[in-house]
């Protein structure tokens, strides 16, 4: 298979990062992972330094992390991938077979999210409700995995310099070009947003997108978000 690059925005992720990158060690595939760091003030950049992963440092957003990461990838074939989130353990076969297809330009996966402070109560299953967004979608958001050739990537230049919502946007451009297939088995996600605010994670996610389409601009989306993470 075809070396995969792991580009994973982070920003105080030290309670995450090291079990991502741990992930890595029983995927089959060649794997280099490289983690961007947006100017954290714990110790992700340390942990993610004795997994052995490549640390760069850019800041500005996810949008400006993971185009730096490109830049610095060494593989064909890229995959944006959030600190939270756990593969399926054949994620290497399953993004070459999904881009097998030419008409093909770029793949996700569905998500699972898994509680954490929710495990056992009756609202970890509001988390399924959160699940049917990534089965149903045609543009992906950045947490399903984005996964695409660097020929396409640096063709479409990258990732527009958004401080919100840049996945969707990039999408979109994707979307103009090709199809973009989702993987049928689920990664896992956690519900860490979810369980911090169940109502204002959902409402977000569903009113953002078309809020950006009557032209709010993504500053002032950010603004009322609070933050561009």
């Amino acid at each position: 298979m075809a070396l995969i690059s792991v580009i994973i925005p982070a920003l105080n992720e030290a309670s995450q990062i090291g079990a991502s990158l741990d992930q890595f060690i029983s995927q089959a595939g060649e794997w280099e992972c490289l983690v961007v760091d947006g100017g954290s003030s714990d110790d992700t950049v340390e942990r993610a330094a004795s997994k052995g992963a490549r640390v760069l440092r850019a800041e500005g957003g996810r949008g400006p992390q993971m185009n730096a990461g490109a830049a610095a990838a060494r593989g064909d074939l890229l995959l944006f991938l959030h600190a939270d989130a756990r593969l399926p353990e054949d994620a290497a076969a399953l993004m070459a077979k999904t881009l097998e297809d030419p008409r093909v330009v770029a793949g996700c996966f569905r998500i699972r999210h898994t509680a954490s402070r929710w495990e056992g109560s009756w609202r970890a299953g509001l988390l399924r409700v959160a699940d049917l967004r990534s089965r149903y979608t045609r543009l992906p958001y950045g947490d399903q995995g984005l996964f695409l050739r660097r020929a396409t990537f640096e063709a479409l230049g990258g990732f527009p310099g958004l401080p919100l919502m840049e996945d969707l946007a990039f999408s979109r451009i994707l979307a103009a070009r090709g199809r973009i297939a989702t993987v049928a088995k689920p990664m896992q996600v956690s519900a860490r947003r979810f369980e911090s605010g169940f109502l204002r994670a959902v409402l977000c996610m569903n009113s953002f997108p078309l809020l950006a389409r009557l032209g709010v601009s993504a500053h002032r989306l950010q603004r009322w978000y609070g933050h561009g993470r």
